[in-house]
């Protein structure tokens, strides 16, 4: 079954948020016990959690491999600690192809703990800040810049899994894309010591896609970024596919694509988070476009995320 993102997510006003928002209201509520009843635990490494407040959609693991190895060229033994989702091993697998040290577990606590026994001094989290059991160094938290927060309700009115309130326990947040002034007056609101900063995608092999017809097609929670980000860079996108994130592929269904594309004389291109997914059919004609990771003002961002390094034990 395919379960796409509601459109109803991004609108301000529509009568499916307010006939779910009750349910949103016990889902805060459930949330709130949660954080009040659970006891954090404090680790022999310095931890970084790479988290948001949407669900899905805001480049939580592009980061998450920005940053560990970052540290790990500063000299730093670090691990990529990710909360094992059997339908989420399309990132798995790219982590894993850019960052070695990456520890999976049902239980994020369990694998900082086999972290520390492995004499790790650092660990990355890629998702885990509604995770209360565990005490943070840094929390940082992405956005993107053409969704931000959607309609502002909470699942399932809305597309959030944590209030914007909860940018209190936040120290940095990272916006990939535009600038959002008002966005910013409003985080700032919340949380006067929070750094904020912005990001890019930048492509790496455009110049393989130029001036041929494409057909793009897309399996993550934001689609509608990865096609603006062709059409930014003047590429000709004659079809788009969309499906869900973290939708798992049959080779029957990327067979249809391939020989659709085949028959109307268009080059495939796709994310590379989804060509993780594919690559297993070893079929030659799937192409991803690359994107590089840019941080305005990085030097200070890098150094943000190290600002509690004496709190290590």
């Amino acid at each position: 079954m395919k379960l796409y993102k509601p459109k109803f997510w991004e609108e301000k006003r529509n009568i499916l948020s307010i006939i779910l928002y009750p349910f949103s209201i016990i889902y805060k509520t459930l949330s709130y016990l949660k954080k009040s009843f659970t006891k954090s635990i404090k680790f022999k490494t310095y931890v970084i959690c790479v988290g948001n407040i949407n669900l899905g959609g805001t480049g939580k693991t592009p980061l998450t491999i920005f940053i560990a190895n970052f540290l790990k060229r500063s000299g730093k033994k670090t691990a990529v600690i990710r909360k094992f989702y059997k339908n989420h091993a399309d990132e798995h697998l790219m982590t894993k192809e850019y960052f070695e040290d990456l520890l999976l577990s049902n239980n994020r606590s369990n694998a900082i703990n086999n972290a520390v026994s492995q004499g790790f001094k650092y660990v990355v989290l890629d998702d885990g800040f509604q995770d209360y059991s565990i005490k943070k160094n840094v929390n940082i938290i992405c956005f993107n810049s053409e969704q931000l927060i959607g309609n502002g309700f909470i699942f399932p009115s809305g597309p959030l899994r944590d209030d914007i309130a909860s940018l209190k326990d936040a120290n940095i947040v990272l916006i990939n894309g535009n600038k959002v002034k008002e966005f910013e007056e409003k985080i700032l609101k919340i949380n006067k010591s929070i750094s904020i900063y912005y990001s890019k995608y930048e492509p790496v092999n455009i110049e393989e896609f130029r001036n041929k017809s494409l057909l793009a097609f897309a399996g993550i929670a934001n689609p509608k970024n990865f096609f603006n980000l062709l059409e930014k860079n003047n590429l000709k996108v004659s079809k788009k596919m969309v499906f869900p994130d973290h939708y798992r592929f049959s080779k029957k269904e990327i067979l249809r694509v391939v020989k659709f594309a085949e028959k109307n004389s268009l080059k495939i291109i796709m994310t590379e988070k989804d060509y993780f997914k594919v690559k297993k059919f070893n079929l030659t004609n799937l192409k991803f476009l690359k994107v590089k990771l840019k941080i305005e003002n990085e030097n200070n961002f890098l150094k943000n995320i190290l600002v509690n390094d004496n709190e290590i034990i």
